[in-house]
């Protein structure tokens, strides 16, 4: 097979997610206002107006880089999610999905992104949209169609929609991590990982657990 030349098909996403890490780390170190793209070109080793052909502008280029990193959050949850699946105790279950969805949340990157878009969503809040649809929405949605098969299997008992239940079991994980967290910037423990985890994995159960599994 013929090898592409560096400016072909290969070579161009190449360097298209070399200028999306790149931006990333100088949106994550300076902010939006304050990120140049002389210092988004020097940091992906590409010529400026190489980031103008491929994104537009700066804002489009932001915009791009939230939805890369809720593509890659996307990935990273519903392979948590997908625990949900085996089988075994459902405590268990529920706390290993949970422990890993923790992880996800407090992964430095997904820690990043919440500070950036609390930063600048008041200017365009259509990233909030952005993150929604590629990635919460999904997830929520994935983890409630796991919790409604389980309450079909009567290992779990709810009333009404399980987007509602999943919304609740997301809630207990990520109120407290975003306190000890202190939004995102304190680094959380594994063990205080496993703690949040399991007090929320209990709380859970105490209102959607079938006492007579």
């Amino acid at each position: 097979m013929r090898a592409e030349k560096p400016g072909g098909p290969t070579g161009r996403i190449d360097k298209r997610q070399a200028i999306l890490d790149a931006a990333f780390t100088i949106f994550a170190r300076d902010g939006y206002h304050l990120a140049g793209v002389d210092a988004i070109a020097v940091e992906a080793r590409v010529a400026k107006h190489t980031i103008y052909n491929h994104f537009g502008d700066k804002e489009n280029l932001f915009r791009e880089v939230v939805a890369a990193l809720s593509d890659q959050a996307l990935i990273r949850n519903l392979a948590a999610v997908e625990l949900l699946g085996g089988r075994g105790d459902l405590a268990a279950l529920l706390t290993e999905t949970g422990l890993r969805l923790a992880e996800c949340y407090c992964d430095e990157r997904s820690e990043a992104l919440r500070r950036l878009l609390q930063a600048n969503v008041l200017n365009m809040p259509d990233l909030l949209d952005i993150v929604s649809d590629r990635a919460t929405d999904r997830v929520n949605d994935a983890l409630a169609a796991q919790l409604a098969r389980l309450a079909l299997a009567d290992r779990l008992t709810f009333d009404g929609d399980p987007a509602i239940a999943a919304e609740q079991f997301g809630a207990l994980l990520t109120g407290p991590l975003e306190n000890r967290s202190r939004l995102g910037t304190r680094k959380v423990s594994r063990a205080e990982l496993r703690r949040v985890t399991e007090n929320a994995v209990t709380t859970f159960l105490r209102a959607f657990g079938n006492d007579a599994q």
